[in-house]
């Protein structure tokens, strides 16, 4: 008898869930993702500032599993759960029903109720939040280099909130970015967070490491001190500081998609849906979380970080487990291999520390290491490395001078719009 497995999200889980059944003859897999397309989100820092394009981070699902008839891929949107049946509805009205239920509709960033930034910041979570950022620091540049006395406005003060991979990646790439493009005027980035340290998960000598890193491309550290509020021509902190910018990039935290609220499954931290060891949900066994939309418990830690290693392993030990249930044998709680953290700081500067036991690396190293644990998340997912690789090669090996390709007015055809600008408009 086939079973038909509904899986929600093609992100890292979702991929890695849908390619472990693919070679299973009594499973019928379809995988429901809102776009339609796989997005590696380790780089949509380098889609943000100009070094890739957005075709080069995202991947089409149908024909990543176009080899497998056991797979069916659907663009659609899922608006609400139903964990009793199991099935999902779209927001087309239809219904999509199995027999086991795997959410892994990833997270949204959190705003944390700061006054205006949901309105005014701009996030760095998906593609399309790359591309409106690309597009925001094209036209300020452009229109800088056209008029110079924009940057007493804040035109070219690029702020960044948060000091975690996602923003200590993006400040020092926008640095290197202005740096390149903007060698008589004047610009700055600016990277603010309220706790302390930079990259906290990472080791003290790690956190010196990329202060120095970021320092030494100008970045300007304004720690131990909250935004209060975002607004179209400013951002202000706590400690009553007011900054005149017209970009404010949003790295500083995630919660779940709004997916796990809909699905009326217990939500723990960061609204994240609570899973038990096996990664089902208690009280139904027939439904899987997995990847940022679940707090996935692990040892003595409550619930494992949101890392694409993470999403991609539970993902496929929920598959393992959902085939060990056909075959009789009963599920194992999750076993995660800790591959270890890294972050891109800039051009030949990277940290890491790899492995259980954290060996720590610099430089060239760690840049190596960091090419190695995404192009193995790249092959998990069933993506082509050709562009990756060579992207790679051209990144740490090429000198910079883009100043004339992006102060090209004609490139990109980035829409004029005024100084002041919102997400939705």
């Amino acid at each position: 008898m086939t079973t038909r497995v509904v899986v929600v999200g093609g992100g890292f889980a979702g991929v890695a869930c849908a390619n472990r059944l693919a070679g299973e003859p009594l499973v019928r897999t379809t995988l429901l993702d809102r776009n339609g397309y796989h997005q590696f989100q380790p780089l949509l820092y380098q889609v943000a500032t100009a070094e890739l394009a957005a075709e080069d981070v995202k991947f089409d699902l149908a024909k990543m599993f176009h080899r497998h008839d056991s797979v069916r891929t659907r663009t659609a949107d899922v608006v609400s759960v139903d964990p009793e049946a199991p099935s999902v509805t779209l927001a087309d009205g239809t219904t999509v029903d199995g027999d086991v239920l795997v959410l892994a509709g990833g997270a949204q960033p959190n705003f944390f109720h700061t006054s205006g930034a949901a309105r005014y910041a701009l996030p760095l979570y998906s593609v399309d939040d790359a591309e409106r950022v690309r597009a925001r620091v094209l036209e300020l540049l452009r229109a800088a280099a056209a008029k110079p006395e924009l940057a007493e406005d804040g035109a070219l003060t690029f702020v960044v909130v948060g000091a975690g991979p996602t923003g200590v990646e993006t400040a020092g790439a926008l640095a290197e970015l202005v740096r390149d493009v903007m060698e008589h005027v004047r610009a700055k980035v600016m990277l603010v967070d309220l706790g302390h340290i930079v990259l906290p998960a990472f080791s003290e000598k790690a956190h010196e490491y990329a202060v120095t890193q970021l320092k030494r491309r100008g970045v300007e550290l304004r720690l131990g001190t909250a935004v209060s509020e975002v607004a179209a021509d400013h951002i202000a902190l706590a400690d009553g500081t007011t900054i005149r910018t017209h970009l404010v990039v949003w790295g500083g935290g995630e919660m779940a998609a709004p997916l796990a609220a809909r699905s009326g499954l217990p939500q723990g931290a960061g609204g994240r849906i609570d899973v038990r060891p096996d990664l089902t949900v208690t009280g139904h066994p027939a439904v899987y979380a997995v990847g940022d939309v679940a707090n996935i418990p692990y040892g003595d830690e409550p619930a494992l970080p949101q890392l694409g290693s993470v999403a991609a392993q539970a993902g496929d030990w929920a598959a393992r487990n959902i085939i060990a249930d056909l075959e009789g044998d009963g599920r194992e709680s999750f076993h995660y291999r800790d591959k270890g953290i890294m972050a891109m700081i800039g051009r030949k500067a990277a940290v890491a520390e790899v492995g259980e036991h954290r060996h720590e690396m610099r430089g060239r190293f760690a840049f190596a290491a960091w090419l190695g644990v995404h192009a193995s998340l790249l092959a998990n997912a069933g993506a082509e490395m050709k562009a990756f690789t060579t992207w790679a090669e051209e990144f740490y090996l090429r000198p910079h001078h883009r100043s004339a390709e992006l102060l090209d007015p004609t490139n990109d055809q980035v829409p004029p719009v005024g100084l002041a600008t919102t997400r939705d408009g």
